[in-house]
């Protein structure tokens, strides 16, 4: 790097005058398109190890950096000494990070066509990028002294359950996998309440007995606490430490730190934990693999899960993919190549539950024989059938869960004069009517009013809601079964710290006879007392044009249908109730059978037919701009730029710009370019050598109107 100001001394180990510098290379947090792309040339007293974290200057401020190699890579230029600034500081006993990470990082910079310097820092705890040496020094040594302490935890151990026979067939075949097998990644494909997680559990034991760390992700933040109790019971005075969003930025720092150190036993994640250093790692497990949480979707935009693959490849620990309902390219992967798939990771089943329970009746309401209501008399919340269904369970003291995937009261509020509706002056869709507090809500860009008493368009006072969301389901229920307890879980009424622990905790104990929920509830939670789920309001995914809604739908559908009858006393009775204007559907007559297997194969069927993932390898070029020509404009230059090197790797096709589902969003117009490649090193190749094209194209837009641009690798929505 070279320098534009004087230079800045080193903090404490300044060298002696003319004592001899070393050069460093340092990866600083700097976008893709600021085109600072690989490491910085620094001056430091002494060699400095990669993966040393310290504090150099950049421009004017003080930024904290990673060294990584120490090498320029051929063909950069070389800057001469006394054109270099020194390293200002290195944060004191901190562990370099160690090569796997580094590894791991280069990898997912490269696949996902971001910055190396972005990727590695991003990853980092948001505190440790802000701290300086002094400051770092404070902060471990209220860490070590912590770590002094003895621990208060003086829980016994839970008695392990008696494994069921498909659990010991899985643990038999984790702890002597065949010699020739592909790779240590197994999907565990096991119907929900089947016990994964006892696998788990057991699988983590032995990891470690060995010595080893354990990585458990999960989906959601709402997942964790659940599992971080059942961890906790079991492994009692063992190290374990979470890693999300929802933890302050001390807590989040001081459990890396322990990850880092190796003093953490068993590491509780989402997606970004995959990141962690973790010295020992002995296992990896993605629990719900399938569920799409797992993908970023800003910023570097990862998949968790792909690169918990690969990172166990790196460290040659096993990974252990579990769900009832696997991605398609996860279930691809894990077919034998005589069946039509990759043959890359083995399959692993358990398609019974604990305890001999079975999984509730699917029950298809036919809604087009249900009778109409009257004009202007609105429709019931369920039908009838529904309804009395629901109430048989209240009287016998059961639980039912109601599944509508829309928060809010109702999705729009209209005019019966003028035909006004509530649309949202910043993005092309509507305000969701929220009653509880009187506002419109936009739940794209978060624009908030209060609800108008008048129709802004013609003055007419009768301005209705449309449609219906989870709060005015709520409502319904209760008004149609008053001998009902009915409560509500969503993200709206969990927003506040342990607001989720407690409605969860409401309903263990009991205090709720009807759940409304959305998808947040419809995986991951053991409701012992729920014997009858509905889902009301399923159709839409049908005829989506995303071509991976059937696949979400139906793992959302007998995810929901898994949280009844777990109790296997009352298992025999439990059902799943599916509203519906389609009963005879495919996916419905699959969900029927619990028949995953055939509905993968007629999806991937179909997938093949269209040359879509797993058997095509897809790239979505995005832009947004200040109008959407703006935005389209720069999408179609940058596809004329490629034209000639897609034709020149082969099996490329490059589709002509549209814009986005939702267009527009905070008055950002948004569009989008698909790309689509037979194979996976022909899409990277051309991603690769286009990204400096891009850029510079980017520079030429901007005063057109472009306001960001990026590329998203393996998309989840076209």
């Amino acid at each position: 790097m070279k320098s534009r100001q004087p230079a800045l001394s080193l903090a404490a180990d300044a060298a002696p005058e003319g004592a001899p510098q070393v050069r460093v290379r340092v990866l600083v947090e700097a976008p893709q398109h600021s085109g600072l792309t690989g490491p910085l040339d620094y001056l430091a007293p002494e060699a400095l190890p990669p993966g040393t974290v310290l504090r150099v200057p950049l421009g004017r401020r003080i930024v904290t950096g990673v060294v990584w190699d120490t090498a320029a890579a051929e063909g950069e230029p070389a800057w001469a000494d006394d054109q270099l600034k020194p390293v200002v500081e290195v944060l004191p006993d901190l562990p370099p990070l160690p090569l796997i990470w580094r590894q791991l990082v280069k990898f997912a910079a490269t696949y996902y066509q971001r910055s190396l310097g972005e990727m590695a820092m991003m990853v980092l705890p948001p505190e440790l990028r802000q701290l300086d040496a002094v400051q770092w020094g404070r902060r471990l040594k209220r860490l070590t002294k912590a770590l002094a302490k003895p621990p208060e935890d003086s829980a016994v151990p839970e008695a392990l359950p008696e494994p069921t026979p498909e659990q010991q067939a899985v643990l038999a075949a984790l702890a002597h996998p065949p010699a020739d097998a592909a790779s240590s990644t197994y999907l565990l494909w096991g119907s929900t309440g089947s016990g994964k997680t006892e696998v788990y559990l057991r699988q983590a034991d032995r990891a470690l007995q060995a010595g080893g760390q354990v990585l458990l992700m999960v989906p959601e933040i709402n997942l964790t606490p659940q599992l971080e109790a059942r961890v906790a019971a079991r492994f009692a005075g063992r190290s374990i430490v979470s890693l999300h969003s929802g933890l302050t930025p001390a807590q989040r720092l001081r459990h890396w730190m322990l990850a880092h150190l190796g003093l953490a036993d068993i590491v509780l994640g989402t997606r970004l934990a995959v990141f962690t250093p973790m010295p020992r790692l002995g296992l990896v497990v993605v629990d719900e693999e399938h569920d799409p949480s797992y993908k970023q979707q800003d910023g570097a935009r990862y998949s968790a899960r792909d690169l918990a693959v690969y990172r166990g490849q790196l460290e040659k620990v096993p990974v252990l993919l579990g769900s009832a309902t696997p991605s398609l390219e996860t279930w691809f992967n894990a077919l034998p190549q005589a069946e039509g798939g990759a043959g890359r990771y083995q399959r692993l089943t358990m398609p019974s539950r604990v305890g001999q329970g079975s999984m509730p009746r699917v029950r298809r309401l036919d809604l087009s024989r249900e009778p109409k209501p009257r004009p202007g008399q609105e429709a019931p919340p369920l039908a009838q059938a529904l309804l009395d269904a629901i109430g048989e369970r209240v009287a016998r003291g059961e639980q039912s869960l109601v599944l509508l995937n829309r928060r809010g009261y109702a999705p729009v509020l209209q005019c019966s004069d003028c035909g006004w509706k509530s649309e949202c002056p910043q993005c092309s869709a509507w305000r969701v009517f929220h009653k509880v507090d009187r506002t419109l809500r936009c739940h794209h860009c978060g624009l908030t009013d209060r609800v108008p008493r008048a129709c802004p368009h013609c003055g007419n006072l009768d301005i209705h809601p449309v449609g219906r969301g989870t709060e005015k389901l709520e409502e319904q229920l209760a008004a149609a079964l008053p001998e009902a307890r009915v409560g509500r879980i969503d993200a709206d009424v969990t927003k506040l710290k342990g607001a989720l622990e407690d409605k969860l905790a409401s309903v263990h104990a009991g205090e709720v006879d009807i759940l409304v929920g959305t998808q947040m509830v419809a995986k991951g939670h053991d409701f012992r007392r729920i014997t009858l789920v509905a889902a009301v309001n399923p159709d839409a995914a049908l005829f989506a044009s995303d071509f991976r809604a059937a696949e979400r739908q139906f793992a959302l559908l007998l995810q929901a249908a898994g949280r009844a009858g777990r109790d296997a006393s009352v298992a025999q009775g439990s059902e799943m109730w599916v509203q519906t204007w389609h009963p005879d559907h495919p996916l419905y007559s699959a969900l029927a059978r619990y028949d995953y297997e055939s509905f993968a194969k007629q999806q991937l069927k179909e997938r093949e037919s269209a040359g879509l993932p797993p058997y095509a390898h897809l790239a979505m070029l995005r832009a947004e701009g200040k109008t959407q020509e703006a935005a389209q404009g720069f999408l179609e230059d940058a596809a004329r730029l490629v034209e000639e090197l897609a034709a020149e790797l082969g099996g490329i096709l490059l589709y002509p710009p549209v814009p986005t589902a939702v267009q527009r969003v905070a008055n950002i117009e948004r569009a989008q370019m698909l790309i689509e490649a037979g194979s996976r090193p022909a899409l990277q190749r051309l991603l690769s050598r286009s990204t400096e094209r891009w850029l510079a194209l980017a520079h030429q837009h901007r005063p057109r109107g472009l306001v960001r641009w990026a590329v998203d690798v393996d998309p989840l929505a076209i």
